[in-house]
């Protein structure tokens, strides 16, 4: 496993706790009656238990990182191991304990046939713990990496819908505005065939600029301001003198960044609803402001105003509402209200 050597290191650890608690329990037990005999227990408890643990460590980890590559049991290879690794680690420190001098040639098997009755057991404790630490922290670890591809997952897909919606309302979006210049063009092309070519030409302008900026969910205002007086031109070879339309926008606020054809829609929109319904037109006036860190754009027209209810699913209006949805949430908003005698839909949205 991934994790065998940080297990194998903790089950280590915690064997040298459980000597300590036993040593303590003979203490207790009256078994330990001097400091001399608690030194000698300590360290010759200590000796075995790191001796068979390292040596378990070393071998285990190994074994263990074979047997997962070749997806075999762990159980019975982990005991397989125990059996052959705490003989031989309680052997090497008898071993050294006996060149030390501090067991005696006679006593050096019964001693090591007493200390492998013991360590087996609790080897088997421990290594049974440390293969129960590291399958349980493996599962941990996949499945957090399932809940982190799951999320992923989930905000690319969130991501590719919003793409994809607003993709579809822009399209929408081109037709509509289309189908309204080709009346335009139509109109003039029965009564004055020069300006329906003027129109034509200025629709070409006006197309190309709006297909360069198809790709990007988001333009500096000055190009959308550009579009919108190539709009209203088209509009006025249709008009005439009865469409007046003019900008107040400071060159700081130029450089904030819109949808693409968002104020198209609101002047479109005060062209039909402002200019249309009067025998002598009228005045189309875009203003643009920031407060709190939001742009506020208004398109002010002195028609008679409009019910937004009454806006068609679908058109104008509520395609650029679901589109400011789409790109900023709450966030993003229209406002429709009527001031000073003039109609005023006001476009807000955060200042990037």
């Amino acid at each position: 496993m991934s994790t065998t050597k940080g297990n194998w290191l903790f089950s280590l650890l915690w064997i040298n706790v459980a000597v300590a608690v036993v040593v303590f329990v003979r203490i207790i037990g009256n078994q330990v009656t001097s400091g001399r005999d608690l030194l000698y227990e300590l360290g010759y408890s200590l000796l075995f238990a790191n001796l068979t643990g390292l040596l378990g460590f070393l071998g285990i980890s190994a074994i263990a990182a074979r047997v997962q590559a070749r997806k075999l049991p762990l159980m019975p290879t982990l005991f397989l191991c125990i059996l052959v690794f705490v003989p031989v680690g309680c052997l090497v420190a008898q071993t050294l304990l006996m060149a030390f001098g501090v067991i005696a040639p006679r006593q050096f098997w019964p001693v090591y046939l007493n200390t492998l009755r013991v360590s087996l057991p609790l080897s088997a404790v421990f290594g049974l713990g440390a293969l129960v630490h590291a399958i349980l922290r493996e599962r941990v670890r996949v499945a957090e990496e399932k809940l982190h591809e799951k999320e992923v997952s989930e905000e690319r897909a969130k991501k590719l819908a919003a793409e994809a919606r607003l993709s579809s309302l822009e399209s929408r979006i081109h037709p509509h505005f289309l189908f309204n210049t080709l009346n335009s063009i139509s109109s003039a092309i029965a009564v004055n065939p020069a300006k329906a070519e003027q129109i034509v030409g200025k629709l070409a302008v006006l197309l190309r600029a709006s297909l360069d900026n198809s790709n990007q969910t988001l333009i500096p205002l000055q190009q959308e301001l550009a579009m919108v007086e190539s709009y209203l031109e088209i509009e006025k070879s249709r008009f005439g003198d009865k469409l007046r339309g003019s900008t107040q926008v400071s060159d700081d606020l130029r450089s904030a960044r819109v949808p693409p054809m968002s104020v198209q829609a609101l002047v479109e929109n005060a062209v039909k609803h402002g200019v249309t319904p009067q025998r002598g037109g009228g005045e189309i006036l875009v203003a643009a402001s920031e407060q709190n860190g939001n742009l506020r754009i208004e398109v002010r027209d002195t028609g008679p105003g409009f019910d937004m209810t009454a806006i068609p699913a679908g058109h104008g209006l509520d395609n650029l509402v679901e589109r400011l949805d789409a790109l900023f949430g709450d966030k993003a908003h229209l406002n429709v209200f009527r001031r000073d005698g003039q109609s005023v839909v006001e476009m807000v949205l955060p200042h990037v």
